[in-house]
């Protein structure tokens, strides 16, 4: 799979998702992610405006779904997304459920390894069950509680080799990522590449990040877009 740059809209307002979102196709981005502050905020009325802006844009509806799988994808797949998330520790009846609105409605699963006890096995349980796609997750708190205990801050880089070797569909690493880590990914094998908070996002008031963002996105893009090139 050729590398593909996600951008996460984790911002509480349409119109400053819609802004940011518009910058970052300029910038060569390739697929939308509707982040969980901006499902939160806006529901199924910010997913349907970001569809209506970019039409035929993949659209990732970051529901991070535990209960209530079949008609929390089905509502974002006829809002207009194209895919949704699941939680690895969710029951598996649960992530059976997404999965089979996702065949139904013809958009894709990506399964979400967060808080396992066992990122590898988490990862395997969520191809196993049928996801497309796995994301390998470190929380914002579980990063946060850890630095603040003194302790080094977990990276999604950490295992990701162990997670890409465990499964056949493509991983995508997120939680705390640099600019300089985001664009290792896809030499780790991980070709999905998230970029959110901190890198585009102020991850502490949930807003666009400062600076000359669309010039730096597009930078960034052509780095990851070129990855295998000679």
């Amino acid at each position: 799979m050729k590398p593909v740059v996600q951008i996460s809209l984790d911002l509480t307002n349409i119109d400053d998702a819609l802004e940011t979102a518009a910058l970052a196709m300029r910038a060569g981005v390739d697929w939308l992610e509707a982040g969980t502050p901006l499902i939160l905020a806006e529901g199924l009325h910010g997913v349907r405006k970001l569809r209506e802006a970019f039409p035929g844009v993949p659209i990732v509806a970051d529901l991070k779904t535990m209960d209530g799988g079949y008609l929390e994808a089905e509502m974002m797949a006829k809002a207009g997304a194209t895919h949704v998330v699941v939680m690895a520790r969710a029951h598996a009846e649960t992530i059976k459920m997404v999965v089979q609105a996702g065949k139904d409605y013809g958009i894709k699963v990506m399964g979400d390894n967060l808080g396992c006890p066992d990122m590898v096995a988490g990862a395997k349980l969520l191809e196993d069950l049928g996801c497309d796609y796995v994301i390998h997750h470190i929380g914002y708190d579980e990063r946060r509680g850890i630095a603040a205990q003194g302790n080094p801050m977990p990276n999604p880089l950490d295992q990701l080799r162990e997670v890409v070797n465990a499964v056949n569909i493509p991983v995508q690493a997120v939680g705390g990522l640099s600019l300089e880590q985001a664009i290792q990914c896809p030499a780790y094998g991980a070709p999905l590449v998230v970029l959110g908070a901190p890198l585009t996002i102020d991850a502490d008031a949930f807003k666009t990040a400062s600076g000359n963002l669309e010039e730096s996105l597009r930078l960034i893009c052509e780095k990851i877009h070129g990855y295998g090139e000679v």
